[in-house]
């Protein structure tokens, strides 16, 4: 699924081997407004963080195996702010006792030239979108309301169209690896959504 918003992602280093925690769900569009009410009485932010952001996914294909895959980012709210790389590992969805997906995360900050060094590298680009919403923190939690539009030309980002009717819904928390007690404090949390949002672990082979 798709990475949370550039404005707010956590820049970590390579020293650092950082997990992303993860729990997915959708809401419909004309049920967004009591999502977003529930939230702001449950999060520390009672009015959330709002972003536009044009993410842009990039395919590094080998002479075997998956394709290496990483995802730019840039703000078009706040196009001075530098673009962010990313890079998420394959999901450990095999642990049941785990209530969230959890992955390998390496988040950097880059300049705006981003998109030319990945195409000199080899990189193509796969596709690319438009994410605007919401983001809500509760302590560690972060929680990520974001309508996903397709762009229809090429580049041109004010040329969209809504991917579906409904918001996506993400809860997330980085952390280091071993910190397997976070899936539980996620579990609770998305239990006081429910019946609004069912938020789940989803594997993202099970919706290639």
């Amino acid at each position: 699924m798709e990475a949370p918003p550039v404005s707010v992602l956590p820049i970590t280093g390579g020293t650092i081997n950082m997990m992303e925690y993860l729990l997915q769900g959708s809401v419909l569009d004309q049920a967004l407004e009591s999502l977003l009410h529930r939230l702001r009485g449950l999060c520390d932010n009672m009015e959330p963080e709002t972003f536009a952001d044009h993410e842009l996914v990039y395919l590094l294909k080998g002479q075997q195996g998956n394709p290496f895959l990483l995802r730019a980012r840039r703000s078009l709210s706040h196009p001075t702010v530098p673009w962010h790389l990313r890079y998420l590992g394959q999901p450990e969805v095999g642990d049941k006792s785990r209530h969230a997906l959890v992955r390998n995360c390496v988040d950097v900050a880059t300049s705006h030239s981003l998109p030319d060094f990945l195409n000199e590298m080899g990189f193509r680009m796969d596709h690319e979108f438009v994410a605007k919403g919401h983001i809500f923190r509760r302590g560690v939690l972060k929680v990520v309301v974001s309508k996903l539009s397709r762009i229809l030309v090429p580049g041109n980002t004010e040329n969209t169209e809504p991917l579906s009717l409904s918001y996506l819904v993400e809860l997330s928390v980085l952390a280091p690896a071993g910190q397997d007690t976070m899936s539980e404090d996620m579990r609770s949390f998305a239990e006081q959504l429910k019946p609004l949002v069912h938020l789940e672990k989803i594997d993202p082979k099970r919706h290639m």
